[in-house]
């Protein structure tokens, strides 16, 4: 179905981003994988991905809160895969902490990675897909991106930022032959929230088990 298109997903080497990755390969486009992680692992990653679906498959490690690597990023993908004509921003970082409390860097990093790297990516490939006239922006944001939770602040405003984005772009490609549509789900199993149950058993002096329905 998607056979000779491209797809960058970022933050891709786990959780969300690999699953969709697999989905795109699966369905026959190339992959352009992103993220952190062990240098052996990520790239017995993508090499299993080209092998098992059939696909090219490269890696970035393009840090999404620097708007110069997200760029470098897209050229790379368009150099070596041919093209970008599907972006998925999946990247995503947390820290829990009262607003009182929160430490400023925190609150940047977070807005910068689930906020703005999906701008600086979305600008980076915007141009490419407007001279096919096809292309699929799809950004992952969360039901944070609806509602709020205590001890989010930055998560939260990040992700409704994300749907702002969303419909803004959505607006502006609404003649064309780009889509831009946002996904918000909740709660899943992913290193990210696994880190958010194991720091919360810590904290409280309670099991995992019993961390994972406080978090819930």
């Amino acid at each position: 179905m998607l056979k000779g298109k491209t797809a960058i997903v970022t933050g891709s080497t786990s959780g969300i981003g690999l699953g969709i990755a697999r989905a795109l390969g699966g369905a026959g486009a190339n992959l352009m994988l992103n993220g952190f992680g062990d240098a052996a692992q990520i790239e017995a990653l993508r090499a299993g991905l080209a092998k098992e679906f059939g696909v090219k498959v490269g890696y970035s490690g393009a840090d999404m809160s620097k708007s110069a690597q997200i760029h470098d990023m897209v050229r790379k993908a368009t150099q070596e895969l041919g093209g970008v004509d599907i972006l998925v921003n999946n990247a995503g970082i947390q820290h829990v902490s009262k607003v009182e409390d929160f430490p400023d860097d925190r609150w940047d990093a977070v807005i910068a990675i689930n906020l703005s790297s999906n701008f600086h990516a979305i600008k980076a490939v915007l141009p490419q897909m407007r001279s096919r006239n096809w292309g699929r922006i799809v950004n992952i944001a969360s039901v944070h991106g609806l509602v709020a939770s205590a001890e989010k602040s930055a998560y939260v405003a990040a992700k409704h930022g994300v749907l702002g984005l969303t419909k803004t772009v959505a607006l502006e490609t609404a003649a064309t032959g780009i889509t831009c549509n946002a996904i918000c789900p909740g709660w899943v199993l992913t290193p990210l929230v696994q880190k958010q149950i194991d720091d919360r058993a810590k904290r409280d002096g309670i099991s995992v088990d019993q961390a994972k329905v406080k978090l819930l």
